[in-house]
């Protein structure tokens, strides 16, 4: 009997503790519990801080880029010809000048022999026509001329001589006549010996040289287009620097036109970036620079080496060279880099890391600040130029603040902080404001 009543007991408590358990289940997630749970955690928010510095600042353009050598020469050939023999192989150093392949140029040079002689030749007859030919015919026309004169001369003579004893009676008139017709058929053919000499003094002299000129200068050109044909077949290289691509191996036969060998002078590089044309203007040729290599610890220094002098056409903005001194060989050509340029500097300036400004929706800008009582209130902001790790702050700080620089991103204002070191958000670099 009393083994029944316990029983009953037991089962009653059981039925009663049930729905307080329940009751204290559901009231411990009441809201007003949650509530005073968030704000507990509220006040553990860690966040690093610190003073706003006063100092001098420079800013840093910064831009991607591709390293490339200063100079490369992709070397064609201008004829189509097999390959006779390389001497040199990726790698090599070179000079400018230096003989880096040879094609097969044995009918080449057969052809620039046989335009050899046809030029020895033509030169051999112009030294005839000279100072031969030329001056001998116009020798004969002077003989000619004078002796014709003297046969004028003569027959002049003679007529004087038979007029006057014609008139006295002593010859009849036919021997007149005779003498005087022999007068006429001198003095025509003096004419006609003076007027050849003097075609060859004006005209048939000159004509004679610049024909024997012309003669000489076309053997001549014959011959220089073959022994160019024969250098065609010598590839040397434009610049001096290190070979860096040869596709063929000899006995290969290469196009006109098609690349041989890759000559790159890479002991400078360049680093082309495009800036905003408003960034550019602010830029000398030689201003301090720095590219960020990878797998290289520190930043390489750099100068700018050119401004474009125009805008891209297709971006609109201007290419801007920046120049890495290689002479040890460390870098490569191709290399994607990060590239920094040291712009305007302002001596005084006051200026947070860029990691505690935040930056809203609408591309306002602001700070979160640890005020007298203990939370973190958001301060906007007007900012001025960056090195890369600081900004300035033209507009909302004094420099007596104390700014939060991690840990401020998610914050609410109000939101009570600790300073020390902050669990989450430890190195990032900014962020989106709420």
């Amino acid at each position: 009997m009393s083994t029944n009543l316990n029983f009953h007991r037991e089962s009653a408590g059981r039925f009663y503790a049930m729905p307080l358990a329940i009751a204290l289940f559901f009231l411990a997630l009441s809201p007003g519990c949650k509530k005073t749970n968030d704000a507990d955690a509220g006040a553990l928010v860690t966040v690093q801080t610190e003073h706003p510095e006063v100092g001098e600042i420079s800013e840093h353009i910064m831009a991607d880029a591709t390293l490339s050598p200063i100079a490369q020469a992709a070397i064609s050939p201008k004829i189509t010809a097999p390959v006779r023999a390389f001497y040199v192989q990726r790698g090599s150093k070179v000079r400018e000048g230096q003989l880096l392949a040879l094609l097969e140029n044995r009918d080449l040079s057969a052809q620039a022999l046989d335009n050899q002689g046809q030029y020895t030749a033509a030169q051999a007859a112009f030294e005839m026509q000279t100072k031969a030919q030329v001056p001998e015919d116009y020798h004969k026309a002077e003989l000619d001329v004078a002796q014709a004169k003297a046969q004028l001369d003569l027959q002049q003579q003679i007529v004087d001589a038979r007029r006057k004893l014609f008139a006295e009676g002593a010859i009849p008139g036919r021997d007149y006549d005779t003498a005087a017709a022999a007068l006429v058929q001198a003095q025509a053919t003096y004419d006609v010996a003076r007027n050849h000499m003097e075609s060859l003094k004006d005209v048939s002299r000159a004509a004679s040289l610049q024909q024997a000129q012309g003669q000489l200068s076309s053997a001549k050109g014959k011959y220089l287009a073959a022994k160019a044909q024969v250098s065609y077949s010598e590839i040397r290289s434009p610049i001096a620097g290190t070979v860096t691509d040869r596709p063929l191996f000899p006995g290969e036969t290469v196009n006109s036109g098609s690349t041989l060998i890759t000559v790159m002078d890479t002991s400078s590089l360049i680093a082309k970036v495009h800036l905003a044309q408003t960034v550019a203007q602010q830029l000398t040729v030689r201003d301090d620079a720095s590219v960020d290599v990878p797998a290289v610890e520190k930043p390489v220094p750099a100068k700018v080496f050119l401004i474009s002098p125009a805008l891209d056409p297709g971006s609109t903005t201007v290419e801007v060279w920046l120049r890495v001194n290689n002479k040890a060989g460390k870098y490569k050509a191709g290399t994607p880099v990060r590239t920094s340029i040291k712009g305007r500097t302002v001596a005084k300036a006051v200026k947070v890391p860029l990691s505690a400004v935040l930056t809203a929706q609408d591309g306002s800008k602001s700070v979160m600040v640890v005020g007298a009582d203990g939370a973190a209130h958001k301060t906007p902001v007007e900012l001025g130029i960056n090195d890369g790790d600081d900004v300035q702050v033209t507009k909302g700080l004094e420099g007596s603040e104390t700014v939060i620089i991690i840990g401020s991103y998610g914050l609410d204002d109000g939101t009570k902080v600790k300073v020390g070191k902050a669990a989450e958000d430890e190195g990032h670099a900014g962020g989106e404001a709420k």
